[in-house]
């Protein structure tokens, strides 16, 4: 759980110094900033999908997993429930500042490939480098944010604690079920969706990255069929 304390910690911190700038944070720099941001998060995946030991596993799980995330069109119903939070909120026309802030920037930090990547290793292997990565971006997102939607963006670090606490919990309770080939591959798919992610920080590509989501958990069903099909022939 420590990397998700740090997270929070990060969202609560760049709050905090994102108000006392009122003005505003021009675009320019915000832009200059996310996109060296995204240069980095591009190295993190390119560096860590080479953990991958079966690349024919990795490819039908990516095959699978982009079939499955299209099928329920994952992407879609994540902003979909984005949209019908900030209604509840701003019902009658009138917006809610604190609410604004709330929801745009919890959807910014919990919505994505790398907190669900990033939570699970730092449930199952103890590598905390994604969720440290993430933290700095959620830092300097909370930073713009809260400069502009004011201290609403200071309760999104709740939503960050509860939900990636709750992904991370999960991955330590399944790890003693999961071999070292099984986190390698799982690991494997979620560099490589963090090599997408990073794609549209640049702004290279728009990726509906949620959509290749479960890509992630299928190596816990492929591995053993592998290694079932291995033996008998």
């Amino acid at each position: 759980m420590i990397a998700t304390l740090v997270n929070a910690a990060a969202v609560i911190a760049g709050g905090i110094i994102g108000i006392l700038f009122k003005k505003g944070i021009p675009e320019r720099i915000s832009d200059t900033v996310f996109k060296g941001l995204g240069l980095c998060t591009l190295f993190i995946g390119i560096s860590g999908s080479l953990c991958g030991k079966n690349v024919i596993i990795v490819i039908i799980s990516m095959v699978l997993g982009a079939i499955i995330g299209e099928g329920i069109d994952l992407d879609s119903q994540i902003n979909s429930l984005g949209e019908l939070i900030e209604k509840k909120f701003n019902k009658g026309g009138k917006k809610v500042s604190i609410a604004e802030g709330f929801v745009t920037s919890s959807l910014l930090f919990c919505v994505g490939a790398m907190t669900i990547v990033g939570s699970l290793q730092s449930g199952l292997t103890g590598d905390h480098s994604t969720i440290f990565t993430k933290s700095t971006l959620d830092f300097v997102a909370a930073i713009i944010f809260a400069s502009t939607l004011g201290i609403g963006v200071l309760f999104s670090a709740v939503f960050v604690l509860v939900y990636q606490g709750a992904i991370t919990l999960f991955a330590q309770w399944l790890s003693p079920v999961l071999s070292t080939a099984v986190i390698d591959e799982m690991s494997c798919a979620g560099y490589i969706l963090i090599i997408a992610l990073a794609l549209n920080m640049i702004g290279i590509t728009k990726l509906k990255v949620m959509n290749y989501v479960p890509a992630v958990f299928l190596p816990i069903a492929i591995c053993p069929l592998a290694d079932l099909i291995g033996s008998i022939l």
